[in-house]
């Protein structure tokens, strides 16, 4: 497998202030997942294929919303529109392939916006209610992690396989619910290297309602979807990812937690300890008892333990994307901060 020596030409994480200058990315930003840092709400996810004036929102089961002018993106970044005041924010960027094409590899046709370099597409498609359907998603490979959201209506959750919990299990990312056992998500049946398959719930495939999927596969020195069991001790768990991360979201499958979100700009020193809540609307916490988390050259290491992160005999899911990798085909490695 082909190692990407530069990540943050496919992922990355950028701060600013709203004031409606451009927001340079250094990528061509198809999906943008945005949040204020210090006010409630202002939080969305934009993609390339339903176009820069509709986001929804990952706190919320509500349907994807138009809203004119939201934002413009380019090949190097996005322009914020006025909605965006004078607060701060935190947008993380992925790259896929612009604003997609047909794929008929599933039961479903799709349309895929995908990188096969860096394992990340969205599709978009319209669910036909029947349990065992599949949608093609372009990478060639079986995502580790795909989330769905129904983007017609505004009653149903954001629902996420994770490799490490199966096809049989499912959660929710505007919930703060433990993982769910239960067909209805993924039909008890694994992503293939072509397709995702469906179960019958309304959050993933309802009849005639329009969704969209992002999908992840595990990449070398990219990205990392694994799991941890917390020992509730300070000296807590050391996870090994293969890259220096610049970004974790971090949630507890045995229990009722928040998903906690973790990034290399918004904490730029050991130890990461400014946190965001995808299933929240409410501003950043920066509180050492939340988090205290080290971002090393090979993974990461926690350093609490707040339920969150780490609690006795609990299962952790997560996901993490890298700044730099261990070592790079230069034979120059990833040094901790």
């Amino acid at each position: 497998m082909a190692q990407i020596n530069k990540p943050s030409d496919y992922f990355n994480t950028v701060t600013w202030t709203g004031n409606g200058s451009k927001i340079t990315t250094g990528l061509r930003p198809d999906l943008i997942w945005y949040k204020a840092r210090d006010v409630s709400g202002y939080a969305g996810v934009v993609n390339a294929i339903s176009g820069d004036d509709y986001f929804a929102q990952t706190y919320s089961t509500d349907a994807e919303t138009n809203y004119p002018g939201l934002l413009v993106s380019d090949s190097t970044g996005f322009t914020p529109g006025s909605i965006f005041t004078t607060n701060s924010y935190v947008a993380w960027n992925w790259l896929a392939n612009g604003s997609g094409v047909s794929n008929t590899d599933g039961s479903i046709a799709s349309t895929v916006s995908a990188s096969t370099t860096s394992g990340f597409s969205i599709v978009t498609y319209t669910g036909n209610g029947t349990g065992g359907a599949t949608i093609g998603h372009g990478l060639g490979v079986a995502p580790a992690c795909v989330i769905i959201k129904n983007r017609t209506s505004g009653t149903y959750d954001w629902l996420v396989y994770h490799k490490a919990l199966g096809a049989t299990k499912y959660m929710a990312l505007n919930r703060t619910d433990a993982s769910t056992t239960s067909a209805i998500g993924w039909n008890n049946t694994e992503p293939s290297s072509s397709f995702v398959t469906l179960g019958t719930a309304n959050a993933v495939n309802t009849n005639s309602s329009n969704y969209v999927a992002y999908c992840f596969a595990e990449k070398k020195g990219f990205s990392k979807f694994g799991s941890y069991v917390g020992n509730g001790n300070i000296d807590s768990p050391f996870i090994y990812t293969g890259f220096k991360p610049s970004f974790l979201l971090i949630k507890d499958a045995s229990n009722i937690t928040s998903w906690v979100i973790l990034d290399n700009k918004r904490s730029p020193f050991n130890s990461a300890d400014d946190v965001l809540r995808a299933n929240a609307d409410s501003a950043e916490a920066v509180d050492t008892a939340y988090a205290d988390t080290d971002f090393l050259s090979n993974g990461f290491k926690l350093r609490t333990t707040d339920a969150w992160f780490n609690t006795t005999g609990e299962t952790y899911i997560y996901m993490a994307f890298a700044e730099q990798p261990l070592v790079g085909t230069n034979n120059v490695p990833a040094t901790a901060r």
